[in-house]
């Protein structure tokens, strides 16, 4: 199982033609959750949720899409939310505004954290969830508790709005950098991390670090993976027309877990460092198809294996 853990909040995405919302549960880390589910891959989720209705409504979200969620403790306090802003031109990035104070996922402490069973043999991190305090310091010490134990990966998806110290935030990037075996970052990510870098030489510093596999995603350009033995691949981005870009960064790591984990990848570094240019390529253009299918619907919608299986045939 690939236990996801981290943030859960309801994001209000604004109705076309209308000056309307519609709350969708998101966050991240659950929306990774909820494409590995609708993949058929075996997923958990580990967050701290609200008693509340949003609460619920996170729940039962996870149950419809076949995600164990029997981890997540309970709480009084409200479930955070976020208000979306769609790119008004092509390229541009959705913008969030969060409402997280002393919300259930943010509050959770180290003292929450699970035992995990033998079966929980991948974790992923990443997002608000690796920011916001108390939550962000108890993750990370889940991360280093089972670090070189389970394989796990990491996506920053980082919100530059929450982030008050950029140099800060790099040096505890380059931390996990240390713990973890697989991570995505878009281009948009790298650019806030290292402004001005190179992305290639900064590359190969991180699989210094003991990194497998680094995937970056390049928008309507496509992905880049390479491999701590020098292998690349690059993969172009399927032609769709695009609704919006909500949950496709999401939608591809998810995607790329579940043929990792469904191509007997996923659970051993070494099988990850050892990945041929074939595995590589065919893990991207699977991954691109699934982010193709949510960019063609509004929000973050991630495909059903079956839609995986129609697109490719």
């Amino acid at each position: 199982m690939i236990l996801c853990c981290g943030e859960a909040l309801i994001d209000f995405v604004p109705l076309p033609q209308v000056r309307a919302y519609s709350p969708c549960p998101g966050g991240s880390v659950y929306n990774i959750a909820v494409g590995l589910g609708r993949l058929q891959a075996p997923a958990g989720f580990f967050c701290r949720l609200s008693t509340d209705y949003f609460g619920d409504l996170l729940l039962d979200y996870l149950a419809e899409n076949e995600v164990d969620a029997s981890l997540c403790p309970r709480s009084d306090d409200p479930t955070t939310l976020a208000f979306v802003s769609l790119p008004g031109a092509a390229g541009e990035e959705p913008r969030y505004m969060f409402y997280a104070n002393d919300a259930a996922d943010r509050n959770l402490t180290a003292e929450m954290l699970p035992r995990l069973s033998p079966e929980i043999r991948a974790l992923h991190f990443g997002s608000i969830s690796l920011v916001m305090e108390p939550g962000a310091t108890a993750l990370e010490t889940l991360m280093r508790r089972e670090s070189g134990q389970r394989t796990i990966s990491l996506d920053p998806n980082v919100r530059p709005g929450l982030i008050d110290d950029s140099e800060a935030y790099r040096r505890r990037f380059e931390r996990w950098l240390g713990l973890v075996d697989i991570v995505r970052l878009s281009l948009v990510d790298f650019d806030f991390i290292y402004p001005g870098q190179q992305l290639e030489p900064v590359m190969d510093s991180w699989f210094e670090r003991g990194l497998s596999l680094c995937i970056i995603t390049k928008g309507a350009e496509g992905a880049l993976g390479k491999t701590a033995l020098g292998v690349t691949a690059v993969s172009e981005a399927p032609q769709v027309q695009v609704a919006d870009t909500v949950g496709a960064g999401d939608t591809f790591l998810a995607a790329a877990l579940a043929y990792l984990e469904q191509e007997d990848l996923l659970y051993r570094k070494e099988k990850l460092r050892h990945m041929t240019t074939a595995e590589l390529q065919a893990c991207l253009a699977y991954a691109g198809r699934a982010a193709a299918i949510n960019c063609s619907r509004q929000g973050a919608n991630p495909p059903y294996k079956q839609e995986m299986e129609t697109a490719h045939a």
